[in-house]
């Protein structure tokens, strides 16, 4: 908790801020940024760009995504159908009519393999990035707080972010946020609804003034210019300083999103697309199905708005809600995407309107794909089963070519036709996206598996 005052009431240089602990390995706000602040080279090494990566935990199938195969047979094609997109020949599955529009904005990857059918959480966290999440990566070149804006520089949302009573991320299949060899300072920061952060960033003052919000921002406003023109500041740790202005500065405002433009929210808005009554409880994913279309828009907005912020790399989940093995789980494929289809067609192509919209499709690279992809039969009962051998994956924005379809799969969707695109292709796309690679060899400081992850791998063939 934050308490500005000291026990006369004034806002002297030594008692002024106090600030407690934020449950982050017992460290104190002022000390995080203190913290977090070593061993991080200057941002001459980081682009003006941000990464949002959607993973669609479960394994997406990619018949029923990216690449329906309608002249397959009837056990292989998409169960979805097909609609033609914006790029002639290119058929997405039936439930993306809106991606459909705009394919003439993504980099559609047909030959991506994840290597095994296991469910965890590569690419986001493998052999290829250290075994540190792509977040902690980011955080450990960038500094793990924005230099300017104190905003986390890297950061995950799961559907806890925006709604209070949702499910957990699973347990057992690894952790999206892991910071592997890192430590937890480079941990992505992980919101929710009654979060840590958003706590700590609580102003401790007493009820009846909290009550009158007008008086409140009035005080804080004559605060900030009172130290300002005082030079209260002058003596006190820099990274006390740096923590008092976080408060002030409305870093907490850009989790909050009763601050965004409400016709932007509606626009986001999936709550409606798949009614809860209409989802079969039989299945124990009821409740993670229900999550991703009640939340899945909100969190890509809010993704946004953290990149507009500082944030640099961004971890979007729905939880596990991809698989379709049609068994005591998981519904079957074409159930499946009744569920998670619409509310992700939704969602991506909002993102993509409105960051188009705001003149950061370039400075904002939007990445979606999952552990794995699913198998060229549909099962006996009507499901899909774990495949490593392809993988749907689109990719848009950050400086990729638009309208572009990289490799081709075989008859069958099962395999890639053309040179394989690896996680470590895609790994070092990304890392050649955000950081200034010959710039990033000649640092000295940069762990050596840190570094390799980012500049050992080849980027995707065939992008530029």
């Amino acid at each position: 908790m934050l308490s500005i005052c000291d026990r006369q009431g004034r806002f002297g240089r030594r008692e002024f801020l106090t600030i407690g602990s934020l449950g982050l390995g017992g460290l104190t706000l002022p000390g995080l940024f203190a913290t977090r602040a070593l061993g991080a080279p200057a941002n001459r090494l980081v682009r003006d760009r941000a990464i949002v990566f959607l993973f669609m935990q479960g394994g997406p199938t990619q018949f029923e995504t990216f690449d329906p195969k309608m002249t397959a047979p009837v056990e292989i094609r998409s169960t979805t159908g097909e609609v033609a997109t914006s790029l002639p020949g290119i058929t997405f599955g039936g439930t993306f009519p809106k991606l459909a529009r705009l394919a003439d904005r993504l980099t559609i990857v047909r030959s991506f393999q994840t290597g095994d059918s296991k469910h965890d959480v590569k690419p986001i966290v493998s052999k290829e990035s250290a075994n540190a999440s792509l977040g902690a990566i980011y955080a450990r070149v960038a500094g793990a707080m924005h230099p300017q804006t104190g905003m986390p520089t890297s950061a995950a949302l799961y559907p806890h972010s925006i709604l209070a009573d949702s499910s957990r991320p699973p347990m057992g299949f690894g952790s999206l946020v892991d910071p592997g060899p890192l430590g937890g300072g480079y941990a992505p920061f992980v919101p929710g609804v009654s979060g840590e952060m958003q706590e700590a960033m609580r102003l401790n003052l007493p009820r009846q003034r909290l009550d009158d919000r007008r008086a409140l921002l009035a005080q804080l406003d004559r605060l900030s210019r009172r130290l300002a023109a005082t030079g209260a500041f002058e003596g006190v740790d820099k990274f006390y300083e740096q923590a008092f202005q976080t408060i002030l500065g409305g870093v907490a405002d850009a989790f909050d999103l009763s601050d965004e433009d409400p016709r932007i929210v509606a626009r986001y808005d999936t709550s409606g697309l798949v009614h809860p009554a209409s989802i079969n409880t039989r299945w124990s994913n009821y409740q993670r199905y229900i999550d991703h279309g009640q939340s899945l828009g909100k969190l890509m907005l809010l993704a946004r708005r953290l990149c507009e912020a500082g944030c640099g790399f961004v971890t979007v989940s729905t939880n596990f809600v991809w698989d379709s093995h049609a068994d005591k789980n998981n519904a079957g494929v074409q159930e499946n995407m009744d569920y998670v289809g619409s509310p992700f067609d939704h969602a991506v192509s909002t993102f993509l309107e409105d960051v188009e919209s705001r003149g950061l499709s370039d400075k904002i690279m939007l990445v979606c794909c999952g552990e794995m992809g699913r198998t060229p039969r549909i099962n006996a009962r009507g499901g899909r089963d774990h495949w490593g051998n392809l993988a749907p994956l689109i990719m848009a924005g950050g400086g990729l070519p638009r309208g572009k379809v990289i490799g081709q799969s075989t008859r069958s969707g099962g395999e890639p036709l053309t040179e394989p695109v690896t996680i470590r292709h895609l790994t070092a796309t990304l890392m050649r996206s955000v950081f200034d690679i010959g710039k990033l060899r000649l640092v000295r400081d940069i762990p050596p598996e840190v570094m390799r992850a980012i500049t050992e791998g080849e980027p995707i063939p065939g992008l530029s």
